[in-house]
């Protein structure tokens, strides 16, 4: 891909691509994310043939989870509880409370230490003998698990 090229799609993709950013993040952030990842589209211009829209799109929303994983979870939580109604983020912490007690007790360790504890994915792993792989699948079981159970009860 030329350099003329590149500025042609670059021009005809950043409002698409920002309007993907915003989905996960401010837009101060959704900005950054957009530039980082034009940036690295720059440098793979020899390497990239037209279109790139689909690359484009993947990198954006790839970039923005894992600006969203780097926040410490303790943060994301409460930030959105914030928004809503005291009484109502109580009652709702109590009902998943109650229902990662009734997940096998891996899956309720796992949980507890990383999203209540705040602890990154390496420290789970050594604190419970684990690779961090095993972890990460048992950590998305549990979360299947939790959304399932809610969904049945609650929605």
């Amino acid at each position: 891909m030329t350099q003329e090229e590149y500025k042609g799609e670059v021009q005809r993709l950043r409002p698409r691509l920002l309007l993907t950013a915003r989905r996960f993040l401010s837009d101060d952030d959704a900005e950054d994310v957009v530039q980082d990842v034009l940036l690295r589209l720059w440098q793979m211009t020899d390497s990239l043939r037209m279109p790139i829209d689909a690359l484009a799109t993947v990198l954006v929303r790839n970039f923005c989870v894992d600006r969203l994983r780097r926040q410490r979870p303790a943060q994301a939580l409460t930030a959105a509880y914030e928004q809503a109604d005291d009484s109502e983020t109580d009652e709702r912490m109590e009902r998943i409370l109650a229902m990662i007690d009734t997940l096998p007790t891996m899956q309720q360790t796992i949980l507890r230490l990383r999203h209540i504890e705040g602890m990154e994915m390496k420290e789970v792993a050594e604190l419970t003998g684990s690779s961090e792989v095993a972890i990460r699948k048992a950590l998305s079981r549990a979360r299947q698990a939790l959304r399932q159970q809610y969904q049945k009860r609650y929605e």
